[in-house]
Parts: C-alpha cells; sequence; structure tokens
C-alpha cells in the first residue's frame, strides 16, 4: 500500500499511539448498492472515525468501481480508497492502466487496485473465460510497463495486443496493485506479480498465518523483498451489535461464501476445517434444492442465516471477530499478530464501527 507501515510506540499514551486505526479499513456499500451516494456518507463516516481506507467491492450494476472511487476522492482528504475487489478480464490492459493513473491523480495518489479471480458461474453466464494464474499475472506485468511509459507488444491468454501505449504518462506513483488470493499458489503469485495479497473473509488467524508465509516465499523466488509484500486480511466484524445485526453481517455472508464449489472448498481448507463438514453442509435440502445458482443471489437473509445451523459451531467464532468492542478488538490482534499488516473490516460499516474506533483510540495496543 502506499502508506508507511503503522508503528507502536512502547512510550505514547494509547490514544496517542499511531497506526491502531489506521491499520484498518472497512467497505463502502457491501452488498447490493440500491443507492450508491450512501457509499459517499460511508466514506467520509470512515474517515471522521480515523480508520485508514475504505474498500470497494465492484458489482456491475450499481457498483462501478471508477465512478465510486472518484467520487470518493472528491469527499474525503486523507483515507486511502483501494478496489476489493475488480476482474481484469472485463477491461481491457489500456482501460485498466488509465483508470488507474487517473483514480490516482484524482485521489491525490490514494488509490489501490485490487484483482481478484471470482467464480466460474460468473464467467459462464457472461460467456466469457475464468481468468487464471497466467492471465492475473501478465496482467499485472502489462499494467506495471504501461505505467512505467513502456510500449508493450503481447500476444497469450488476454489477447493480441501489437502495440501498447500510454499517451500521457502522469508524473505520480502508479496505484499499488494486489491480488485476492485463498488457495497458496495465488497468495504465491500474488508475491511474485503482485504489490500484495487480499485474503478472503473467513480465514482464521492460523490459516492467515501459512498465508503470509506462502506471500513472503513466492516474493523470494521472484527474487523481490519479502517484506515488501503487503498481507491484507479480510475479517467479517460485528462489534458491540445486536444479535440480529450479527447474523447478518456474519452468518448470512458466511453461509454464501461456503456455499460455493471452489470458493468454499478453498476456504475449509485454508482453515483446516473437515472436508466432511463441508459437505454435509451442502447437503442441506435448501442449497441442494437450488440447482447449483448462487445462495447468495437466490435466498432470503434469513434462509441463509438458518443454514449456519448445519455447520460446525467452532467455524464462525473461529474466523470472524463479534461480541463486545474488547473481544473484537482482542482477535484483530491475533491477526496482526498472525501477519496482517492491514485489515479490511466486512460487516458492519460507517458509523456501526464508532464504538469499536473509540475503543482504539483508548485502549488497542496494534
Amino acid at each position: 500500500m502506499n502508506s508507511p507501515s503503522p508503528t507502536t510506540s512502547t512510550t505514547a499514551s494509547p490514544a496517542s499511539r499511531p497506526g491502531a486505526l489506521t491499520r484498518l479499513g472497512c467497505y463502502v456499500l457491501p452488498g447490493a448498492a440500491h443507492n450508491p451516494r450512501e457509499g459517499l456518507d460511508q466514506a467520509r463516516a470512515a474517515e471522521a472515525l480515523g480508520l485508514g481506507a475504505v474498500w470497494i467491492g465492484e458489482r456491475y450494476d450499481s457498483k462501478d468501481l471508477p465512478a465510486l472511487a472518484s467520487a470518493i476522492g472528491q469527499v474525503t482528504e486523507r483515507v486511502r480508497i483501494g478496489a476489493a475487489i475488480t476482474h481484469p478480464i472485463l477491461r481491457h490492459p489500456m482501460v485498466l492502466a488509465s483508470m488507474g493513473q487517473t483514480l490516482q491523480a484524482l485521489t491525490g495518489e490514494r488509490f489501490t487496485l485490487g484483482f481478484g479471480r471470482s467464480a466460474d458461474w460468473r464467467w459462464t453466464s457472461y460467456g466469457t473465460v475464468s481468468p487464471t494464474l497466467r492471465m492475473l499475472g501478465d496482467t499485472a506485468d502489462i499494467l506495471r510497463r504501461l505505467w512505467n511509459g513502456e510500449t508493450v507488444s503481447y500476444d497469450g491468454p488476454l489477447g493480441n495486443f501489437p502495440s501498447l501505449r500510454l499517451p500521457v504518462k502522469l508524473d505520480l506513483a502508479p496505484p499499488p496493485m494486489l491480488l485476492a488470493a485463498v488457495g497458496p499458489k495465488t497468495i504465491a503469485l500474488a508475491g511474485r506479480c503482485y504489490d500484495g495479497v487480499i485474503l478472503h473473509p473467513f480465514l482464521t488467524p492460523d490459516a492467515v498465518r501459512r498465508s503470509r508465509t506462502a506471500l513472503r516465499e513466492g516474493a523470494e523466488a521472484a527474487g523481490r523483498d519479502p517484506d515488501a509484500a503487503r498481507c491484507v486480511a479480510t475479517v467479517a466484524v460485528a462489534p458491540a451489535v445486536t444479535p440480529e445485526r450479527e447474523r447478518l453481517a456474519i452468518h448470512a455472508r458466511a453461509a454464501g461464501y461456503l456455499s460455493v464449489p471452489g470458493l468454499g472448498d478453498a476456504i475449509a481448507r485454508a482453515n483446516g476445517w473437515d472436508e466432511s463438514d463441508l459437505a454435509a453442509y451442502r447437503a442441506q435440502k435448501t442449497l441442494t434444492d437450488l440447482g447449483g445458482l448462487p445462495a447468495d443471489k437466490h435466498l432470503t437473509r434469513q434462509q441463509l442465516i438458518d443454514l449456519c445451523d448445519g455447520m460446525p459451531a467452532s467455524w464462525l467464532p473461529s474466523s470472524s471477530a463479534a461480541g463486545d468492542v474488547a473481544a473484537v478488538e482482542a482477535r484483530l490482534a491475533e491477526y496482526v499478530e498472525a501477519g496482517a499488516d492491514e485489515l479490511i473490516l466486512h460487516g458492519v460499516v460507517g458509523g456501526e464501527l464508532g464504538p469499536l474506533a473509540e475503543h482504539y483510540r483508548g485502549h488497542a495496543t496494534i
């Protein structure tokens, strides 16, 4: 990321310790966005709380990444703005390169570009190919070269591009690029080709520790500085909220993610969860009746919450952060101790994070 690594003073008072809040970011407009303007209010609230970053999970309806990032950049002054995530194959490399440097300029070099693969069902529905590791690596290489002022000729899985060049190269640093990942191969690719990794929600601290190791090994294999590779962990949180809000923030999201073939399996493997438990969870009639359709798009929130009764009771407490603010802060500290440089808080947004931010200003030590 383009901010210095937070540090913790051993002598400063808790309220004056730098880094505790700037290490934290949050999503704006999590899930479906029926009024994208609400994202601007959420970003302003996050900045006012002292958080270090806001993140946009792009959807191809009313959550257009460049439009939202640009608008947020104009209503905030300090908070970093990241894509977590968008996809490389729906925009031509020239469009991505232009988008990246334009957003860097408009936000005062506060933009971070995060890519991910998504699920195969999306690309089948869209009538395009699924991103491969080679395509993800090639995308990063092409963008770096374009931002460096080079003319790029490329013939590979992304397409045939005889001559790519940015006619105007802006006098600013290119946006950092991160790669979203769960499995070790993709994490290693992030270390080799990107500036770091965005880890998926519902990984345990132990899974984050193993992911950090894979990230460093990938960077070392490419002759890059492993300490420079950023590890951004996404943690589903529900601090000091009602039980109903906690179930919406954590249970409904986990139910959707774990039901997705490939993704849910990767999360379970990363956490060392028993495959038979995942199979039993997916065997619930509510899921089998979908016939392979994505659960989070076709079930109600209550149906998703009810599905969590079919998973081991230890899964969600071990891979998320809920309860009073002290308990949530203690769990987040475990993720930092496991190797996360930054945390994306997922589940509640904006002012709902106020009690947690207040706790950090007075008590947190990370």
